[in-house]
């Protein structure tokens, strides 16, 4: 794997793929899509002005990470490091929106030099955004206020410093990318579990701050509940957290420290749960007459079991279009109607054949139709190129961004219809009627996540055309009773939002900590907290 994503888009620019002529007339037929005029700008004509910090600032800062080497300030490293991966990013960087890059890229080497990076961020009004894979897709990685900052790249922390087999626990520092953790433990006959969609990019440091959720979250859980212990760099010094499985040692500060999205301190390592790897992965397919009766069979499965390692549905639309299997995307039948349920079973072959042959008859009895294994590996196949699929539809002039949101199974078909109808009646009034699709992805017991995909045309000014209904979108979930945020985070663009989701006694909590934490607010300004 190469060291940095594409600059203008995601992940391996050798993956990048043409979209197959099928999709193409479908997004001019169907939504009236035309290619735009011309492409993105090219990585060297961007301008960038030089560095605005001091040549005594960046000593200080060479100083304190291990010589100028670690202290980078050329225009490429610091738009690569610019904003995250959200359909407006990709969109501002290819027009070469340079507003919000950082200063510099600081690299820090361990624990004691992310602290005294934080402590020179204090003394020279510097803000510090920390900075793992780059995969933020909720404004999670460009500050607000107007001051100067720093990229905190987390890169060269990237160990596996303890495994303790007994316990079935490892060690992991943050700038670690999940395939490089996996590989850790798979040579010691452990897995983490966890395979998010940004799994080939995002680092440990990344699903910790944003409480990522994996694909496999039905069988493994989600990462926040993987985690046993945390340290944490502050501007007022370290936080370590959990030493025990569990406590009643007073409220739990690893679930302050989870989710917070840097904006309360830097993690440096985190202990996590791991699990054999195991002997047996098997994916098939079920398809089911309509959204509601999928739905109901996947309450089912995961209220009384057995419940599958992996276990996601797609509606009609995301089912029709073929997202429910990425490769195919294009090749659906459309005489094959209904919605594709993908079930996965993961773990040793005794284990997983009696959980398949049980959760078959449960599926069976809630009116599913097997459809063998071949959806399930296509699944399992393309599973991780959604968002290469994302760079192609922006490419050949579509629109195309996800939005998700999680809620109790009793208020999931008003939440799933306010959103679908907010994209669509505002899309629509803008003179571009969408596609829209959904497919719940993660189950729990008593409720469930939608994730929404909406394609269109791009309109005039792609970013500001999307902004009216991105916040209509973000109504429609908090007044449908739904969480602002399941997986994504919260950064700047849900940050109003989740204030109304937590009310004013929340907020002013989460500023109470962060100004004993950082009281000169170095860490992240205006992503998550909302600046007092």
């Amino acid at each position: 794997m190469s060291t940095d994503m594409l600059w203008s888009g995601w992940g391996d620019p050798a993956k990048a793929a043409p979209l197959p002529e099928s999709v193409t007339g479908l997004l001019r037929d169907l939504l009236g899509v035309v290619p735009r005029e011309s492409g993105p700008a090219e990585l060297g004509d961007i301008p960038v002005a030089g560095t605005p910090l001091g040549d005594k600032a960046l000593r200080t800062l060479a100083e304190r990470v291990g010589g100028a080497e670690n202290v980078r300030t050329d225009a490429e490293s610091r738009l690569r490091h610019t904003r995250g991966k959200s359909t407006p990013d990709l969109l501002r960087i290819r027009a070469g929106e340079t507003d919000d890059i950082p200063a510099a890229v600081v690299l820090p080497g361990n624990h004691d030099e992310v602290l005294a990076v934080l402590r020179v961020c204090a003394e020279l009004d510097l803000a510090a955004v920390p900075f793992g894979g780059g995969t933020s897709v909720v404004g999670g990685l460009a500050p607000q206020g107007g001051r100067l900052f720093i990229a905190l790249d987390l890169r060269r922390l990237d160990g596996l410093t303890a495994l303790d087999e007994v316990s079935r626990t490892a060690t992991l520092q943050v700038g670690l990318r999940a395939p490089q953790a996996e590989a850790l433990l798979n040579e010691r006959g452990f897995t983490l579990g966890h395979f998010p969609q940004s799994y080939e990019w995002a680092s440990i440091g990344g699903f910790a701050a944003a409480r990522s959720s994996g694909q496999a979250s039905a069988g493994y859980g989600r990462f926040d509940e993987m985690v046993l212990g945390l340290t944490v760099a502050t501007p007022e010094g370290t936080l370590d957290t959990g030493r025990a499985p569990r406590s009643a040692a007073g409220p739990d500060l690893r679930q302050l420290v989870l989710g917070s999205e840097g904006a309360l301190g830097v993690i440096t390592s985190v202990t996590v749960r791991i699990r054999p790897l195991p002997q047996v992965r098997i994916y098939e397919g079920w398809r089911f007459p309509s959204f509601e009766a999928g739905a109901a069979a996947l309450r089912k499965l995961a209220q009384d079991g057995p419940r599958p390692t992996v276990l996601r549905l797609s509606d009609e639309s995301e089912t029709f279009i073929g997202l429910a299997q990425p490769d195919k995307i294009g090749s659906a039948d459309p005489s094959a109607a209904g919605c594709m349920a993908i079930a996965g079973y993961e773990g040793t072959a005794e284990d997983t054949a009696e959980r398949r042959e049980q959760a078959r008859k449960v599926l069976l009895a809630c009116g599913g139709e097997f459809a063998g294994e071949e959806p399930g590996e296509r699944w399992a196949h393309g599973r991780y190129n959604a968002p290469y699929l994302r760079d192609s539809l922006l490419d050949a002039g579509a629109f195309a961004e996800t939005l998700e949101t999680a809620t109790f199974w009793s208020n999931l078909p008003v939440l799933y219809d306010a959103v679908r109808q907010a994209l669509t009646a505002k899309l629509t009034e803008a003179g571009t009627p969408p596609l829209v699709m959904c497919h719940i992805s993660h189950v729990y017991e008593n409720g469930a996540s939608l994730y929404f995909t909406v394609v269109s045309a791009q309109g005039e000014d792609p970013v500001a055309h999307w902004a009216p209904v991105k916040q209509a979108a973000n109504d429609a979930i908090v007044e449908a009773g739904g969480t602002i945020s399941h997986h994504h985070g919260v950064g700047t663009d849900h940050r109003d939002w989740f204030a109304r989701e937590i009310g004013p006694v929340g907020v002013r909590v989460l500023q109470a900590v962060k100004a004993e934490l950082d009281p000169s607010g170095v860490l992240s300004p205006g992503i998550l907290i909302p600046i007092r």
